[in-house]
């Protein structure tokens, strides 16, 4: 996956988040402190997943860098 396209999906995941956050704000038949809590969460776990797929993306491209670095021929 190229690093625009991460970026896109990476976008995309938290976008996604929002919208669903804010649709169970305006459906939900609870107290609305539970309801902002459950958000939060919501919000968090989203965070969450985007951290980890940014964190795998860079370990990715460390592991391709370090490949290619070792292709490399030696200045003398």
């Amino acid at each position: 996956m190229s690093g625009n396209k991460f970026l896109s999906f990476l976008s995309g995941i938290l976008v996604g988040g929002l919208i669903g956050a804010a649709a169970s704000l305006l459906l939900a038949a609870k107290p609305g402190k539970e309801t902002q809590a459950e958000i939060k969460h919501e919000i968090e776990s989203v965070l969450e997943e985007g951290r980890r797929a940014a964190a795998a993306r860079r370990a990715e491209l460390e592991r391709q860098l370090s490949e290619m670095r070792g292709n490399l021929p030696l200045n003398p």
